[in-house]
Order: C-alpha cells, then structure tokens, then sequence
C-alpha cells in the first residue's frame, strides 16, 4: 500500500465525519437514543478469543454491551452508542488494539428487524453522502439499495462444499470460513451471514424454530466482516452457565483472568426484555465509505518512537 498523503487522510476524516452524522440521524429518525457507558470496567464479556486490556486491575472495555444491556434490563427501550472499545494486541489491515465500535439494541425486535433497519441505515447514509445508493469500493460497486441473506449451513455448502455443521464437529469451521467463505460473502450489496451454529451461540439465543442454530447474524461487504447481531439471550441461567465456560477455556489457554460479571449477571435475573442488539466496527465502515484499503487511512495515529 502506497503511502496515505495528508490532503487524502483529512478528506477520509471529514468524510468519516459526515458518516458519523449520517448514522446518528438514522438512529434519531428510528426513536433510539444515544448513551454513553463506561470504557473502564471491573468486567468482560469472557470470550474465548477475545482478548481485553488490563488496566491497573480493572479492564478496557472490548465492547459496551453488558452495560447496555443492563439499561435494558431498567428499562431502556431503544438505544446507541458510538464509542471507543479495546481489544489487547491486535494489529493489521482491519484491525487496532483501540478502534471505535457503534452498538444498537431494540427491545421487542427480533434479529431479523434488527438487519432490516442496519440494511435501511447504511442505504440512508450512502445516499446521505453521495446522493446514490451505488458506492465505489476497490473497484467494484457496492449496492446499499439492496442487500441479502445467507444462511451459514447454505455458505458452507455454496462456497466449501460442506455442512457448517460437520465442520462445526471437525474442528475446521473457522478455518472454512476465514478461507473458503468470507471472501466470496457481500461482492456486490450488505449482505448477511444468518444462524450460526448453536455452539457458536455466543451471547445470543438458540432459535425456536431450529434448535441447532443461534439467533445470530454477521453483516459483510467485499468479504470485510462489519458488524455481528445477536437475537439476545435473557436466560440468566444460561448466561451464567455460557460465561463459566468461556471462562474456563480462557484458563486453560493462559488468557487473561476476567472475574465473572456478576453486576450484568444480577441485571439479567432481575428481567431483561426480549430484544436484539448489534456492534458495528465504525472504522471497517468508514473504510467502505472512503474507498480505504487500509484502517489505517482512516483513523488518525501519533507517530510514536
């Protein structure tokens, strides 16, 4: 990648502006409201791969969602945020250890509405920006009138050859998907990877209609994953259950300690209404908005020594 000029990296800036504004009156015009939670947090969402920042005995938020969440639970009903997370040690073409992170949740939506209005907002923005639907990304174009739906059983088998869910058993989903699936996934509109295997569930609910997927979806343009949905789980139990878990996998493989997040955990048993939520990489978007290769064209770093 050829160097970023100044003059370019201030248009993606301004640009990144304009889509920040684009986003926000889309979630004003759809009744949410902006919050703001802390970036500081006495506990994470135990993930297996996901890894937070240690600091000073307390960690720096990789997501705000289980703040968010607890608003729901107190009885929030539509909200948003656009703020900074952390995640230790990542580095590379899509990826900072600091990046910012957009998250929305609805309650009395399901996962499904929830891709439909994310589908809506990007259109909205795109023709707020360039006064078209029609974006130009890496030489292709990218078309926000429309987008689709994939089932990860039916990428699989389009794009691999296999069952999501053989490869689920066999150890070689990830490497499937990384290799065989995302590339060919949003070539030419958003489209939306839907019902992920029920053990990749995460903090998502299992679907009543197919007990074996999750309530879960993941947002792609040109291969890039942007963003990840859940239908949200509002069983404490199994919440508890998930996190204790996660958290042993996290001991065996030497991660970092996370003590359990029993203030979200207290929350949930008190009743979290039904709902979906969902967190967008801001920076991977503003990465489609602005033609940018890299993320690094569209953030602003200090030079260090």
């Amino acid at each position: 990648m050829e160097p970023v000029t100044l003059g370019k990296k201030i248009a993606n800036l301004t640009r990144r502006s304009e889509l920040l504004r684009a986003l926000r009156d889309a979630f004003y015009s759809g009744g949410f409201t902006e919050v703001a939670t802390e970036v500081k947090i006495p506990a994470p969402a135990p993930e297996e791969y996901i890894e937070s920042v240690d600091c000073h005995g307390e960690f720096l938020r990789t997501s705000p969602e289980l703040a968010m969440k607890q608003l729901l639970c107190a009885g929030m009903e539509k909200i948003f945020q656009i703020g900074p997370a952390f995640r230790a040690e990542e580095k590379g073409r899509k990826h900072r250890e600091e990046f910012t992170i957009m998250e929305y949740y609805a309650v009395n939506w399901d996962y499904r509405q929830l891709a439909e209005f994310t589908a809506e907002m990007l259109k909205s923005a795109a023709l707020k920006i360039f006064g078209t639907s029609a974006v130009d990304y890496q030489g292709s174009s990218i078309d926000f009138s429309r987008h689709t739906f994939i089932t990860v059983d039916e990428a699989f088998k389009k794009y691999a050859g296999v069952s999501a869910f053989d490869a689920d058993k066999d150890g070689s989903f990830d490497e499937v998907m990384v290799l065989d699936v995302e590339p060919n996934l949003g070539k030419n509109c958003p489209e939306f990877l839907i019902d992920y295997p029920a053990s990749r569930a995460s903090l998502s609910r299992i679907s009543a209609q197919d007990n074996r997927v999750a309530e879960r979806w993941e947002l792609y343009i040109r291969g890039v994953e942007l963003g990840n949905a859940f239908g949200e789980l509002t069983d404490a139990a199994e919440q508890r259950k998930r996190f204790l878990e996660a958290l042993k996998f996290r001991a065996n493989a030497g991660m970092l300690a996370y003590p359990v997040p029993e203030e979200f955990l207290s929350a949930l048993e008190h009743g979290m209404p039904e709902s979906s939520g969902c967190a967008i990489g801001f920076d991977r978007l503003a990465m489609i908005f602005c033609d940018a290769y890299d993320i690094e064209e569209v953030i602003f770093e200090a030079k260090r020594p």
